[in-house]
């Protein structure tokens, strides 16, 4: 394709980065960074999103070399060159976004169950969370081109609403309760920033659209600077007014839908009612699109080998079994993970993968014309901050520590397996 005749201008660039990180991501996690960071949870966005943007650097500069929907999957092919690793971290991607499935339904049966009496009922989370997934799976199997259509308006809503509640809350903050005396540790804010820094994963999705951009060497990294440095913005000013409006003790006590309570200050009970509602709007949308994504990541990953090729059949344009069989495992993983092991689970599988696409960034600089220090601070910077969550998640949340393991042995041994088995090789496949 000529650079310049890309259908997606800059904004149009910048709205895909920005709709993949506000999805539903900062209405599920925003109550777990309180809990943690206290009055410092505006630090904890900002710790997680410098993370974000020193990744950005690495995939804005493999997006403009290697223009291609493959995006993460194709980066890391290059820098190892189809190998056990490759294959491996492909499928770690794939398992990683049936975590953010899982992460948005539980969020939204959060937010649904706002809306009953009683709403601590087991049997209505289950049914919520089930209905979650299973009714965009039905629009997924229907009409695909509902799902790219309704995004850019869900995601107008989602910004319009946020910058209104941030507009409208704001003289209400007070300063007090984000002084430096109500933080937690310094090892508990940094904990907190990874723990949510699964509401930072979107920008990646730019790099997928990279072939449809117009003057793709400008305005890729413009994109992923400018919406990465925009959420940033929007997440630090969400944090300020939930903290500084709402008494802690609140916060954590509806902690599953915190902003919901923090709109309450301001605007009272409507508030509460709008946002609880634009949540499930957010959380739908975003289980929509990526199971719609997460089915074509498995199609594409089928098509290259790494994946059985019952699941490259499409019906209609619809990888249908992709789009089942990523319902399927959602569904179980929803239901039997609480909304905690979920935000660790999800923010570690990302921090894990960005690590490994800024080490192909590094192993790749010369051809992408990158810098190789920024390259190696992103690395480092990207491996401490996994660290440092496993390293709090083992002495409090074992089980997630457990579940993650499991994810990164089952990618492993499944890629050793099936490519011996299957594909009878599983080093330097050809591209």
């Amino acid at each position: 394709m000529n650079k310049k005749n890309g259908t997606i201008g800059l904004l149009g660039a910048i709205s895909i980065g920005i709709g993949g990180m506000v999805g539903g991501g900062i209405f599920a996690v925003l109550g777990e960074a309180v809990s943690l960071a206290h009055g410092a949870t505006a630090i904890a966005f900002l710790v997680a999103g410098i993370v974000a943007l020193l990744t950005s650097y690495s995939y804005a500069k493999l997006s403009v070399t290697y223009k291609s929907r493959g995006g993460t999957v194709l980066f890391i092919d290059k820098a190892f060159n189809h190998n056990l690793l490759a294959g491996s971290v492909n499928l770690m991607l794939w398992l990683s976004y049936l975590v953010t499935i899982s992460l948005y339904a539980v969020a939204f049966a959060s937010y649904g169950q706002t809306f009953f009496p009683n709403n601590e009922t087991a049997w209505l989370k289950h049914l919520l969370i089930s209905l979650a997934i299973l009714l965009p799976v039905a629009i997924n199997l229907i009409s695909a081109s509902f799902v790219s259509k309704s995004e850019t308006l869900i995601v107008i809503i989602k910004i319009i609403l946020l910058v209104f509640i941030i507009a409208a809350s704001a003289s209400y903050v007070d300063i007090e309760r984000l002084s430096p005396m109500k933080w937690g540790s310094s090892f508990s804010i940094v904990v907190s920033g990874m723990i949510i820094f699964v509401a930072y994963e979107g920008f990646e999705l730019i790099s997928n659209a990279a072939e449809d951009i117009k003057n793709p060497d400008t305005n890729l990294p413009r994109a992923f600077y400018g919406s990465v440095l925009l959420v940033i913005l929007l997440y630090v000013l969400i944090a300020i007014i939930t903290v500084g409006t709402v008494p802690e003790s609140q916060l954590v006590m509806a902690k599953d839908y915190a902003l919901a309570v923090a709109a309450k200050p301001a605007l009272g009970q409507v508030g509460f009612t709008i946002v609880a509602v634009a949540a499930l709007l957010a959380t739908f949308s975003a289980i929509n699109a990526t199971i719609y994504g997460n089915a074509r990541l498995s199609y594409m990953l089928a098509k290259e080998g790494e994946l059985p090729e019952s699941l490259a059949n499409e019906k209609r344009n619809i990888p249908t079994l992709g789009v089942i069989l990523t319902a399927a495992l959602s569904l179980i993983m929803a239901n039997s993970i609480d909304l905690s092991e979920i935000a660790i689970i999800g923010s570690a599988s990302f921090l894990l993968i960005f690590f490994i696409v800024n080490v192909a960034a590094y192993k790749l600089h010369k051809a992408i014309n990158a810098s190789k220090k920024i390259t190696v601070l992103a690395s480092l910077v990207s491996f401490m901050a996994l660290m440092t969550l496993l390293i709090h998640t083992y002495s409090n949340t074992p089980r997630a520590i457990v579940i993650f393991l499991s994810f990164i042995a089952i990618s492993f041994l499944f890629e050793l397996s099936y490519g011996k088995i299957i594909r009878k090789h599983i080093f330097s496949r050809p591209y």
